[in-house]
């Protein structure tokens, strides 16, 4: 069975190989996982998992492989690369679990469990991952140690964990030794005490978080160049809508989320939205516009002195405006988020139920 679908207004038929793999991964029809085409998707999958149980990042795992491309597969495989950035290694557990529902095949659920295997083995003792691990070498990727919220990593981690101890689906089809449930329940309480652990301070006060911070000293840290140590709009939100999900939360929990919505609050950016304009070469072009109509936004980084917004090039210098970066940076990175009043409002919520 091959899943189609219609583009909306374009007339143009699309099968699975014209989705994202994150689509095709999470997304597909319960029963597309049971199908010959899902099944060509998994033998690439489990030919791609690295010996230490996880995944590189922004592969197409659902298209097939050259014969180059199997080759640095297996050239690669013990090697370092296996990493939860940008939804890696989370998501081809997703899969896996997903496929395993509908064909009972020991090599799918033998490959989550390696993948299980993985994170638990890459959690740092405070509770923490790094973005990669075995961690990446050299002095320009170095940040890779560092316990990593950016883009979602950790929170990924942690979400997928907590479904597994409860068996939550898609994961409610495995059939798990009870003590790796535990292991993955341990894992997760770890991880949202570094949560808090991390949170960062001022005054004593509790603010938000960096996108990235020191694995030993729990401090923000820097990562690649134009992500300096700060306050992070962004990778907050998802952090607190994490925090907003637990059930009966504990005291610390809902001190730290109202100290963080407080913050977000007194720092949302109002009175502009950014516009994709066509530059002089006739390429998109990020502008910021004044619009007093415009939902608030919240910076992608805050800077740690000011709490002011900051923007960044690849020579490491913080500007005031996004005008002020060059077009591969302004264009090629996302620097504010509509999110706030979509998390404001489970705020809501979670406020009238946990008082």
């Amino acid at each position: 069975m091959q899943v189609m679908a219609q583009e909306t207004g374009t007339g143009k038929t699309n099968s699975y190989l014209d989705y994202s793999w994150k689509k095709v991964a999470t997304q597909m029809p319960a029963e597309w996982y049971g199908s010959p085409d899902a099944q060509k998707v998994a033998a690439t999958v489990l030919f791609c998992q690295q010996e230490i149980g996880g995944w590189a990042k922004n592969k197409p795992y659902h298209h097939p492989l050259t014969a180059k491309d199997s080759a640095t597969v297996i050239e690669g495989r013990n090697g370092i690369g296996a990493t939860i950035d940008n939804g890696a290694t989370t998501m081809e557990m997703i899969f896996l679990a997903n496929i395993y529902r509908q064909i009972k095949e020991p090599k799918y659920q033998d490959a989550f469990k390696k993948g299980l295997d993985y994170l638990l083995k890459a959690q740092y003792p405070n509770g923490g991952w790094p973005q990669f691990y075995p961690f990446r070498k050299g002095n320009s990727v170095n940040y890779a140690s560092h316990i990593t919220y950016n883009d979602n990593a950790m929170v990924n981690v942690l979400k997928l964990l907590r479904a597994v101890a409860t068996m939550t689906a898609p994961y409610d089809g495995l059939s798990l030794p009870d003590a790796m449930k535990e292991q993955a329940r341990i894992a997760y309480e770890k991880g949202i005490d570094c949560i808090l652990k991390t949170q960062i301070r001022i005054n004593s006060k509790p603010t938000v978080w960096c996108a990235q911070h020191d694995e030993v000293t729990l401090l923000p840290a820097n990562a690649r160049a134009y992500e300096l140590a700060s306050f992070s709009g962004a990778e907050s939100v998802g952090i607190i809508e994490l925090l907003l999900e637990i059930d009966q939360p504990s005291k610390e929990i809902i001190v730290a989320v109202n100290a963080a919505m407080q913050w977000l609050d007194e720092h949302k950016v109002t009175g502009i939205r950014v516009d994709n304009q066509p530059g002089p070469d006739g390429k998109r072009n990020k502008v910021v516009v004044e619009d007093a109509n415009a939902p608030p936004l919240l910076a992608r980084f805050y800077d740690l002195e000011t709490g002011l917004p900051f923007f960044c090039d690849r020579d490491g210098i913080k500007k005031n405006t996004l005008a002020e970066i060059g077009s591969e940076r302004r264009n090629g990175y996302s620097w504010y988020t509509e999110s706030y009043l979509s998390l404001q409002k489970k705020y809501s919520s979670w406020q009238k139920k946990w008082k």
